[in-house]
């Protein structure tokens, strides 16, 4: 499986990771939808290496961003 740039590692992270961290979430949907790693980066104001750090569960978002992300999964009726 290969979606827009996400390398197969990256993929198989996320889905290993737990969906309850907002950033896995949001990395299934990104992946799922093929959203470039760089518009989240500048959607969050954030780093590429964040976001990649979210999207396997090394690292969580800050409430804010958290918050932003789970307002916009359920936004796009996501399932989980």
């Amino acid at each position: 499986m290969d979606n827009r740039g996400y390398a197969s590692r990256i993929i198989k992270a996320n889905l290993a990771a737990d969906t309850k961290s907002p950033g896995v979430a949001l990395g299934r949907f990104c992946i799922t939808k093929e959203i470039p790693v760089s518009d989240v980066a500048e959607y969050f104001d954030v780093s590429r290496m964040t976001i990649y750090k979210w999207f396997v569960g090394e690292w969580q978002p800050r409430k804010t961003n958290a918050e932003r992300i789970w307002d916009m999964l359920k936004r796009a009726k996501f399932p989980l």
